[in-house]
């Protein structure tokens, strides 16, 4: 991470229909993310929020309504991604649903030099509009940097796909629709299941990651706070046992950071209407804490 950070509220909750998840900017502030940070050492500037079309205040909630208004906070969220790297800062975007991750990414990708992502997630947000069993957009984030799904949407930024297969990995992964499964499987994605996580260990899992991504400059984590287990984030709006457990989370973290190698972090689907004393809230700060080099000795 640069020494310089900019926090970049994106109150996005377009992609999916539980109500709340816009509160997440809110929740991860009141965890002290800016006093956490700045006791590691950085120098942090809080940008507020992006004006983000909201559902409540959308004319009509039909597809053609919600892709449009996706496609404009997300284009918000580009532009806001570019000027952080252009002013040599850290952007950290703080959710709102993983939607959002169409915008920070793209512009990543059209901005800065060659990017790696490490998208930790329960699901593998890879459906598109023609195998999504629920419609909800959000399932849709990493398809569309892909290539794959509303062509107003993957073409955010510049035209076509943002990310190229062997640039990504997936961690955490337990609940995947067979759309999902299939074009992951036709691109080649790497993909670390819990399963794969149980048997191996985080420790190995996230080396073995990082080799994947090692020609990538510069790592961006997008953080999905369902990759963990509900009994250590209860704040998230679509849960699935089994997950990732508080150490486990933490490891990988400390782990990415070893690389001197993140430069930019999405935390996102925080919502917290279902949270226990905004317990996950709290909970990403920590982890963003150990991405940003805090260590135990």
């Amino acid at each position: 991470m640069k020494k310089t950070i900019r926090l970049i509220g994106v109150p996005m909750d377009l992609g999916q229909n539980h109500r709340g998840v816009d509160m997440g900017p809110s929740a991860i502030r009141y965890a002290n993310l800016s006093d956490a940070l700045i006791r590691l050492g950085y120098e942090v500037h809080d940008a507020g929020n992006l004006p983000v079309p909201q559902r409540y205040v959308l004319e009509r909630i039909d597809k053609v309504s919600l892709y449009t208004a996706v496609q404009e906070g997300c284009k918000l969220v580009h532009l806001a991604t570019c000027g952080a790297m252009q002013a040599g800062v850290s952007p950290i975007f703080l959710g709102g649903d993983h939607t959002m991750a169409i915008g920070s990414i793209s512009g990543l990708l059209t901005c800065g030099d060659s990017v790696g992502v490490i998208w930790f997630d329960a699901h593998g947000d890879s459906n598109t509009p023609e195998t999504s069993p629920s419609g909800n957009i959000h399932g849709m984030s990493l398809a569309v940097l892909l290539g794959h799904g509303h062509k107003e949407l993957v073409h955010v930024g510049d035209k076509g796909p943002k990310l190229k297969p062997e640039n990504v990995v997936l961690v955490g992964v337990r609940n995947l629709d067979n759309g999902e499964k299939k074009l992951l499987n036709d691109l080649g994605i790497h993909i670390f299941t819990m399963r794969e996580i149980d048997e191996r260990g985080m420790g190995k899992v996230m080396q073995d990651a990082l080799h994947q991504l090692r020609d990538c400059n510069c790592l961006h984590v997008s953080l999905d706070m369902d990759c963990l287990d509900p009994q250590v984030a209860p704040g998230v709006g679509t849960p699935s046992p089994g997950g990732i457990s508080f150490r486990e989370a933490q490891l990988a973290m400390e782990i990415i950071a070893d690389t001197d190698r993140c430069c930019s972090i999405d935390i996102v689907e925080i919502n917290p209407i279902l949270d226990q004393g905004n317990k996950t809230g709290r909970l990403a700060v920590s982890l963003v804490e150990s991405l940003a080099g805090k260590t135990i000795l």
